[in-house]
This record gives C-alpha cells, structure tokens and sequence, in this order.
C-alpha cells in the first residue's frame, strides 16, 4: 500500500518576478527586432498543496530508480532518447543531434500576421502565458512603439518561437503596459466538436424560455470582471485539514546527507562498554606502574554517539 503525505508554502502567495527569465531573444517583424526576456505569468507552483508517496508500513518516502530489465539500475550518463517505431523498436536521437534541427531563428519570436482579439478561439489557448519585456535599453524605444501601436489599433499578433525543446505557435498583446506571451495548441492538438455532437439533442427553445434565460444572464452581468473574487476555496479547507492532522505530530530527525551515520542503539552500548573496559584495563595497568588510576574521566575522541 502507499500513502501521501504532504508538502505546504505558506509564503508562496506574493507575485516576485523570478530572478532570471524563463526565455530570452528577438520579438521579430519584418526588419524590426526587438530584444526581449520572457518570465512566466504564473506563480510558481501555482499554489498548489503537494504531496508525496510514503511507504504505508514505515512512512518512508518512495524513490524511484531508472531501471533496465537487463541491467538493472542505471546512471543518468547511461540513458539516451529513443523514438519507439515499432513494438519494442527504437530510433536512438541524442539530443546534440536535436538540437541541429532548430531553426536558425531558434530564438525568435517571429511574428507572422496581426489579427482581431475575438479572431482567436479560446480553446486554442494552452494556459502557459509570459511577459515579455525589453532586454536592455536600446529595445525600450521599439518595445514602446509595438506595443503602443497594438493597443491603439486593438490587435493581436500571431507569432511562432521554439521554445521547450519544439516549434510553437503563440499570440503576443499588449496587457497592462506590457506585451504578453501566451503559447497557443496547434489545430491537430484540439479535439474537434464534430467528434461530440452526437451528445448534444437539438431541443427547441420557447420564447418564454428564451426570455427567462435572457432575463437570468442580464441580472447576472458585470461590467468588468474582477478576478481577485475568485479564489482556491478548496485548497484552502485541504491546507485546514493538514493542519489539523499535523497538529502535535512529532517530528523525526534524520541524518544529513554525508553525516556520520548513528549506529543501532544495542551496537552502540556494546561498543562503548567495550571501550569503557579497555581504558579500565589501561588505567589499571598504569597504576601498578607508580600511577594511581584515573576514575570517571569523560571518553575521549571516538566516543560512540547514540540516537535518543
């Protein structure tokens, strides 16, 4: 059986921009070239309460090893890329030759066309989203002439970048004072709704109906949306509940990685009565030399220590 223990940041609720960009490159159109940094719109973590797998039994934590079934364990220097073309075939791809294939405009960020906000269906959207600000004060001037010409105009850009490792489509606009980075899914990577309308029944709708609903979604309606209303509820009462369990709950002390490891308690008595006696023994013998023995000195460097 596994268990889950958990893992809270209390602290992680103020938005710092991190100390080093997520990306950095060339906002491109045309001739224009625009040096700019990209950092992560999203708070590290997200807030998220996380948790880790424990042994049931003895409340270790779980780790997994990369294992081969002929070899057994194996070291990162040992393990390569490969793409599976058939049932237990592979092609080995080292990443040195990935990299090749970049694109000479690899950091870009090459923008194709400008478009209408309402142009770009949501569920397009992936949900990664990164400001894009100017890197160095020569790009401030170009940044703030794009950007404003943007806002005024009420468009949008469509650009492509590689970034993670693969080729990208993104939408770039101007938000706050700022242009924004939101990475877009490919056509091939979204669900069509073709493949669902066999669920949906095409009910009629009465006028009476109608003007419920509309009456309903009118009461309804803010002028702007405001979205510090909305926040984790759920995470909040899962944060009590740890809390709770957690209250009072001793704390174990492990050793540190590369510390001296404290032996079993039983080994450890032994050992130290054993000592305790050969410096009796010595403190004997030392005393029929002229020397009256030595009694109730504290042990000396080698002492076995035990864990309470």
């Amino acid at each position: 059986m596994r268990r889950l223990c958990f893992q809270i940041d209390h602290k992680r609720m103020k938005c710092v921009m991190a100390a080093r960009p997520s990306w950095d490159g060339f906002l491109t159109f045309n001739l224009i070239s625009i040096p700019v940094k990209a950092y992560n719109a999203a708070i590290s973590g997200g807030g998220k309460i996380g948790f880790h797998l424990l042994h049931a039994k003895c409340g270790e934590r779980i780790r997994y090893k990369k294992v081969c079934p002929v070899h057994g364990e194996v070291s990162n220097d040992e393990i390569v890329s490969g793409y599976e073309y058939a049932k237990g075939e592979y092609a080995e791809v080292p990443a040195g030759e990935r990299a090749k294939l970049k694109d000479e405009d690899g950091k870009a960020i090459a923008i194709d066309t400008f478009v209408a906000p309402d142009a770009i269906e949501p569920i397009y959207y992936s949900g990664k989203t990164f400001y894009l600000v100017p890197n160095g004060p020569a790009a401030q001037k170009p940044y703030a002439v794009l950007m404003e010409a943007m806002a005024s105009h009420d468009r949008h850009a469509i650009a492509q970048i590689v970034m993670s490792g693969r080729g990208q489509v993104a939408v770039v606009r101007p938000f706050a004072g700022l242009l924004v980075m939101t990475l877009l899914n490919f056509e091939s990577q979204v669900k069509q709704p073709q493949g669902f309308a066999d669920e949906v029944a095409h009910e009629s709708v009465a006028a009476e109906e109608r003007k419920l609903a509309a009456t309903l979604l009118e009461s309804a309606t803010t002028d702007e949306l405001e979205m510090s209303r909305y926040k984790d509820d759920y995470a909040a009462k899962l944060a009590k509940l740890i809390e709770k369990k957690s209250h009072g709950a001793s704390k174990r002390v492990k050793a540190e990685s590369g510390e001296r490891p404290v032996m079993d308690l039983m080994d450890a008595l032994r050992k130290s009565l054993s000592q305790q006696k050969g410096r009796a023994r010595r403190e004997a013998t030392k005393g029929h030399g002229g020397h009256a023995p030595r009694r109730g000195r504290s042990p000396k460097r080698g002492a076995v220590r035990v864990a309470a």
